[in-house]
């Protein structure tokens, strides 16, 4: 399955549980981490990880492996790894605090269907 696919289908499983501002960064000549972030926010703990919960059951339904979650039980900023994409899943007022964003100003925006939560 194509990058491109997986990252649609992890801003689904965000977007289905009411995440905010979904948005997907190219990393590929930025960073050698990984080849793209997608970040999003839930509101309060619970819905933090909620949306956790979501990509994890919708990589595991597609037998897609996590190799990696991080922040779970804090749920400030949940870390999912998916080797080649990393789900960043904030609370609102860390993803406000950490600006990853900003941070990686040099990574264009990786275009998502329509759908998603503004």
């Amino acid at each position: 399955m194509d990058n491109q696919t997986v990252i649609q289908m992890v801003a689904d499983a965000c977007d289905a549980k009411q995440a905010k501002d979904i948005i997907a960064l190219d990393m590929e000549d930025i960073s050698l981490m990984t080849d793209y972030f997608l970040i999003c926010h839930g509101t309060n703990e619970r819905q933090v990880q909620a949306i956790a919960r979501a990509v994890k059951d919708t990589m595991d339904e597609a037998e897609l492996q996590v190799i990696r979650m991080e922040g779970f039980d804090q749920a400030r900023w949940i870390l999912v790894d998916l080797g080649d994409i990393v789900c960043h899943i904030f609370h609102h007022d860390e993803r406000q605090y950490y600006n990853l964003e900003r941070l990686w100003g040099d990574a264009s925006r990786v275009e998502l269907n329509a759908g998603q939560n503004g």
